[in-house]
């Protein structure tokens, strides 16, 4: 497979499509990471909430992909938020991945209840000045918390992932992370949960460019700048899930699948909601 890649405002580069692992665990997790490396894949994204960063490392050595040709990205969990919990967290992390550095280490939720974000961000800057980790950044994030970590500290996060899909465009937000240089990287970026696979518009895409609705509502997401990591044990579908570049929308099917956006208040609000 040859996919595409993107610099992030670190100078960092990462591919535009690398495989989730959320949900995948023992065996299978090993099984998942190591086949999509060796058909091409460069970045796993794990976190160590999803449970599965010791069979996500195992994976990555049974591959017999080299290290350093794989982007690793990992989460620090709400209940490791604060400086040095947050360092140690992202050592831990590391260990269980048996890595000697992380490629990036996002802060998986702001959790605000606890007030400790600015403090976590801060560590992982320290961390990333280090060299530890190789790219700070985020995930779940609204404007207003971007914005309070850049006024305490000076420094936007280079990538912010979100639930984002056809289903949720997320169109404010993106503008402004476009606007600070910090890069969009989907989570469920199928929109299968909002049932976006069978919805006529993506139907009728899939059958106009001979693709499945998958890789429609994927492609929908890479065409914009947008990467993705979605999830597949199947070797097939991994493969399928990264097969979204010869083809590409004519501003006719953007705008209808434009219609499809349910808007901000229909994805999860991080202001409110927490993971632990």
């Amino acid at each position: 497979m040859d996919i595409p890649s993107v610099k992030l405002n670190n100078g960092y580069v990462i591919p535009m499509v690398g495989l989730g692992t959320s949900g995948l665990l023992g065996r299978p997790s090993v099984t998942a990471v190591a086949g999509a490396l060796r058909s091409g894949y460069r970045m796993i994204d794990t976190a160590s909430r999803y449970s599965n960063e010791r069979s996500v490392g195992m994976g990555l050595r049974q591959s017999g992909v080299p290290r350093d040709d794989v982007v690793v990205q990992t989460k620090l969990g709400g209940g490791d938020q604060g400086f040095d919990e947050a360092i140690n967290a992202a050592q831990d992390s590391a260990r269980r991945l048996a890595v000697d550095h992380i490629d990036i280490y996002l802060i998986h939720w702001p959790c605000p209840s606890l007030g400790r974000t600015v403090e976590s961000w801060k560590a992982l800057l320290t961390l990333a000045d280090e060299g530890f980790i190789r790219t700070a950044g985020v995930s779940n994030f609204t404007q207003r918390q971007l914005q309070s970590l850049y006024d305490e500290t000076g420094r936007w996060p280079a990538l912010n992932q979100i639930q984002c899909s056809p289903a949720l465009a997320r169109t404010e937000l993106r503008e402004f992370m476009t606007e600070n240089g910090i890069h969009a990287q989907a989570w469920h970026p199928t929109g299968r949960k909002e049932g976006m696979l069978g919805e006529p518009a993506v139907i009728r895409l899939a059958r106009k460019y001979g693709k499945s609705p998958t890789q429609i509502a994927l492609r929908w997401a890479v065409q914009q700048g947008i990467s993705v990591v979605p999830k597949s044990s199947h070797a097939g579908r991994q493969i399928e899930n990264a097969d979204l570049f010869d083809f590409a929308f004519e501003p006719d099917d953007l705008t209808a699948l434009a219609e499809l956006d349910r808007g901000e208040k229909a994805a999860r609000d991080s202001e409110v909601e927490e993971e632990f």
